[in-house]
């Protein structure tokens, strides 16, 4: 007698990235959102009864890409302060605008629309940083997209919230009201040590461990933000958090551009993440993060498209082949990042960092059905002969098919399912039309 299964993928290849190498007439099935199997074609259409059969001719079946590091939101600010650095980018055009303009219907429309551009690329976890974390959460639910949510903290008032203690109270009843949602995930997110206090660090590095939460922070982004922590502190900033005991496996640290050596050994001492973003880091002049000395070091490296303001686009495709390519011009080494290791960062590596890989991250049984066909059949994608290969230095998000998270189809033929795009795009027109009349850049 068969067993029942709710879905059976038949795609040309399987790239399951927890195990190495590329699976060829294999299957995936699914049941309950969660992977049941994978196996060859024959076997699994001979041991399962499948309520539907998806055949992906000519396509590779990849985990779902996870973004290690984004501002959903800011998608509503794409292009809307471009070529200028980071703190006059901040100082000058985001941080005024921000609180003049931010609520929960920015928040919300915001992340809708950057779920929409990251399910139809691919990404089907976000780890998010930005203010109104509910509404975020909220809106990341309508689009049924995993998300980990960010507390954010700062120092300063915002329309969020007044004060350091404000932000963490309003943050922990976020996710105390949001903790059952089985797509939902929480970390701390305090915003960069240039902004937040010993005490507030300290406040941070208690509730984390407490409740068992990451904390995900910007750090060495810049080579100011490296000098200005010396001027105040007498400190590095990795030294300084290092010194107020943040760092261990639940600290994610973001863009870690500037580092020596010393900052590169306790990364890897404290078993510590590093989300790369390329992208940003490169459009906003903050430098070339040393990727290929982190991973020589054992420091575990996820890959973040930053905001759509800063990059401008969430786009995990061009992220992996960015940092692949950018690893080996600064290094002087063509293996400083291989094309299996750049996919892993997009995916398993990521899910680690957010404490995520026990549910997605690669292809294996038990784990929730985050999928993603690309599709390699068009002639710009001719010959294959690595998949693995093409997906980071050919294929692009364009080429993907199929989306599924948590096992429910999300993005199907190239096209969003559930999701109104007339919707979406009027909502943009709006907020771009309020920044405009608020004072263009």
């Amino acid at each position: 007698m068969k067993a029942s299964a709710d879905l059976l993928l038949l795609p040309q290849w399987i790239v399951p990235v927890e195990t190495a190498g590329v699976l060829s007439d294999h299957a995936v099935v699914v049941r309950s959102g969660r992977i049941l199997d994978v196996l060859p074609a024959g076997a699994a259409q001979a041991r399962y009864d499948v309520t539907q059969t998806l055949a992906l001719p000519g396509q590779v079946l990849i985990p779902g890409l996870i973004n290690l590091h984004g501002h959903a939101a800011m998608s509503l600010m794409r292009g809307f302060a471009d070529d200028i650095s980071l703190m006059a980018w901040l100082n000058d055009h985001i941080w005024p605008s921000e609180k003049r303009l931010v609520s929960e219907a920015f928040v919300r429309d915001g992340t809708l629309l950057a779920a929409a551009e990251m399910l139809s690329g691919g990404i089907t976890t976000c780890n998010d940083m930005y203010f109104y974390p509910q509404a975020a959460g909220e809106a990341f639910l309508q689009a049924g997209m995993r998300a980990t949510l960010g507390l954010i903290v700062l120092e300063f008032p915002s329309a969020y919230a007044a004060d350091a203690d404000d932000y963490l109270t309003r943050g922990l009843a976020m996710r105390d009201e949001l903790k059952d949602e089985p797509l939902l995930s929480f970390a701390f997110a305090p915003h960069a040590p240039y902004t937040i206090s010993d005490a507030t660090f300290g406040r941070i590095n208690t509730l984390a461990e407490q409740l068992g939460l990451p904390i995900h922070t910007h750090i060495h982004e810049t080579a100011d933000e490296i000098h200005d922590s010396l001027k105040k502190y007498g400190l590095r900033p990795l030294e300084r958090l290092a010194q107020l005991g943040l760092l261990g496996p639940n600290f994610i640290g973001v863009h870690a551009v500037h580092l020596n050596d010393a900052e590169i050994g306790l990364l890897a001492v404290h078993g510590c993440h590093v989300a790369h973003c390329p992208g940003s880091n490169l459009k906003l002049a903050s430098g070339i993060a040393p990727v290929a000395r982190l991973i020589q070091a054992g420091v575990n490296i996820g890959l973040g498209t930053d905001g759509a303001a800063s990059n401008n686009r969430l786009d995990l495709f061009a992220e992996m082949r960015l940092a692949a390519l950018l690893a080996k011009g600064s290094s002087g080494d063509a293996a400083a990042l291989p094309a299996a290791a750049a996919l892993q960062a997009a995916t398993l590596n990521a899910a680690r960092a957010l404490n995520l890989d026990s549910l997605t991250g690669s292809i294996v049984p038990g784990k929730r059905a985050d999928l993603v066909a690309v599709d390699l059949r068009t002639l710009s994608s001719q010959p294959v002969f690595d998949p693995v290969s093409h997906l980071v230095y050919v294929a692009g998000r364009e080429h993907v098919s199929h989306v599924w998270v948590d096992g429910a189809l999300k993005f199907s033929d190239r096209s969003l399912v559930g999701m109104n795009t007339d919707d979406l795009a009027a909502r943009a027109t709006y907020w771009r039309n309020k920044l405009t009349a608020q004072g263009s850049p």
